[in-house]
């Protein structure tokens, strides 16, 4: 089961709607993501945090529908 870019694009721009966020297709399978998001919401946050809410906007879905998703977050 794999999770199209326009779904997890969804989920992401849901919950960081002031985000610049870029996704990779690692593997071209639409199963292993690499996103970048850049969001005022992770100032003064630890990156194990910023990491923690782009999970929790995934609603469950990593480990399922989403396979594999490398992260790079950060403050503007």
């Amino acid at each position: 089961m794999a999770m199209p870019r326009e779904t997890l694009m969804a989920y992401l721009e849901e919950a960081f709607p002031d985000a610049e966020i870029t996704l990779t297709d690692l593997a071209g399978d639409n199963d292993h993501w690499q996103a970048e998001i850049v969001s005022a919401q992770f100032a003064g946050l630890t990156r194990v945090r910023q990491h923690q809410m782009v999970y929790e906007a995934l609603k469950g879905t990593m480990g399922g529908e989403l396979h594999a998703l490398a992260l790079k977050t950060r403050a503007p």
